[in-house]
């Protein structure tokens, strides 16, 4: 689909799930690879614990309750995904506590990243087709601009560079462009350095 058939809440919600998809792979394939260098593999892990645990805090907390004043009802099947979010909370415990040994065995690491891997891809994907029609029927551009930055506001910063490179590898340029349309000021002149330092680490651990 091209950006002008989407609206901008599915756009941004549709890259960030790939991010997820694509980040929880790389993690799980790259921790069972000795050779994966310890600083890049650390920082996707805190990255994604961070990041994961935001995205569906936002979700439980802003989004739902978003959706649900506007058309009751409408949001009973997502908060009936919690109990998924409350696995994935478990899971990125593990992950969170896993260590990350400069070398020898990594079995625990790579086995708490694949359990947060599966668990992602399986709730993604009970989720978007519920997700997915409720954005494009009930969330005005106003209100999701408004949650959206509220979000950007409380992001985590751990590995927070890492966004980019992985949104580019899920969008097209004018998606990638147009979430990335969204940061403050300061971030936006940040955006070629964290390109460039988020395509290292990733191919850095893709080649390992």
């Amino acid at each position: 689909m091209t950006t002008a058939q989407e609206p901008r809440s599915v756009i941004e919600t549709r890259l960030t799930h790939g991010t997820h998809r694509q980040a929880t792979t790389l993690l799980a394939e790259a921790a069972a690879r000795p050779e994966a260098d310890l600083a890049n593999l650390t920082e996707l892990r805190d990255f994604l614990v961070a990041t994961l645990r935001h995205h569906h805090e936002s979700e439980d907390d802003d989004l739902w309750p978003m959706i649900e004043a506007v058309a009751p009802g409408t949001s009973e099947p997502l908060k009936a995904l919690s109990d998924e979010h409350d696995a994935l909370d478990a899971a990125l415990d593990a992950l969170e506590a896993a260590p990350v040994p400069a070398e020898g065995d990594r079995r625990e690491l790579a086995a708490a990243a694949t359990a947060v891997r599966d668990l992602v891809h399986t709730h993604l994907a009970h989720e978007e087709p519920l997700l997915f029609p409720a954005l494009r029927e009930h969330v005005s551009p106003e209100a999701w601009e408004a949650f959206a930055l509220k979000v950007i506001a409380t992001t985590p910063p751990a590995g927070a560079s890492l966004i980019v490179g992985f949104f580019d590898e899920v969008g097209t340029p004018e998606e990638v462009a147009l979430i990335l349309s969204a940061l403050p000021a300061p971030a936006q002149d940040a955006i070629p350095a964290m390109r460039a330092y988020s395509t290292a680490v990733i191919a850095s651990l893709r080649k390992a």
